[in-house]
């Protein structure tokens, strides 16, 4: 993982937070748009759920403003978005996965800002999102502290998971120095995924990282997993047929140190495997993924 200052230093930063910000913002938006009162009170989330919702986009509204006004005449401006929520229990599980996504988009940023001001307004921030994910957790019956500690994600590696509800960004603004890896796609599981039993099924990995020229034929990948302060590394097979699927027998359990993965937990392939290379940006074959995972059973 890259946590160095990118190109820009803390403006770079203010507006890597804002472009999330502006995300998040309209997410709200447009949910409270297109779904009533009722429409929530139908689906199960009785009041004051609706009513905790509008404050959560009005925080989302703040956090824009304040990060807009820091910027004054360098920030950016809004991009386009596209959400694929169909219904309310859809729109709320989205909510889940962005507030988790704030959250470790600002605790990886927060060792590359310089100016300690920038980095208090930061931390405030974090601890907000942190909030708001631990209660839209609570409320999907999700544990809404899954872990003693939360994720830190690089650069990229945030940009990669927005860069799929963005379709455009606003002409004349700047370009960000960041890139997103090549997308990938986790085989739906019928089963809850659960730590220390649970496989994962990586849909056409290795056929795409083959045609991008990002291995080679027979080229070892790993699976690279992170929750909390913890990285896992698992060796990954391909699959019989013809589909190119990359898979891994089960999630870690821990162990040696490490606390299981639990709740929100993040995925990329990469050619390191932990011992002789650590994962970072230029091994990243393709991600990231999110998976939400259960203690391992006792």
């Amino acid at each position: 993982m890259d946590f160095n200052p990118p190109p820009g230093g803390d403006i770079t930063i203010l507006n890597y937070a804002l472009t999330l910000e502006y995300l998040e913002r309209k997410f709200y938006q447009d949910g409270l748009k297109n779904f009533s009162r009722e429409a929530f009170v139908s689906a199960g989330f009785a009041d004051p759920f609706y009513d905790n919702l509008k404050v959560i986009a009005s925080d989302e509204e703040t956090h824009v403003s304040f990060l807009a006004s820091a910027l004054a005449g360098q920030a950016v401006h809004e991009a386009t978005y596209s959400f694929p929520y169909t219904d309310v229990k859809s729109f709320l599980g989205l909510s889940s996965v962005l507030e988790g996504v704030g959250v470790s988009a600002y605790l990886g940023a927060a060792q590359a800002i310089v100016d300690k001001g920038y980095l208090t307004a930061a931390g405030s921030i974090l601890t907000v999102e942190s909030r708001h994910s631990s209660y839209i957790r609570s409320v999907l019956k999700q544990v809404p502290f899954p872990k003693a500690f939360d994720t830190p994600l690089d650069f990229n590696q945030v940009f990669s998971l927005a860069a799929q509800f963005i379709t455009g960004f606003a002409p004349g603004d700047p370009a960000l120095p960041f890139k997103a890896f090549p997308p990938l796609t986790l085989q739906p599981s019928q089963y809850p995924y659960t730590a220390g039993s649970s496989p994962i099924t990586f849909s056409g990995a290795y056929k795409k990282a083959i045609k991008a020229g990002l291995i080679t034929e027979g080229q070892k990948v790993y699976a690279v997993l992170f929750s909390g302060l913890d990285t896992y590394y698992v060796e990954t097979y391909q699959t019989r047929g013809n589909a190119g699927d990359l898979k891994i027998e089960k999630i870690p359990a821990g162990g040696n140190g490490q606390l299981p993965p639990t709740g929100q937990v993040y995925v990329v392939l990469s050619t390191a495997d932990g011992d002789n290379k650590k994962v970072n940006d230029a091994n990243t074959i393709s991600g990231v993924g999110i998976v939400e995972v259960l203690p391992p059973r006792h």
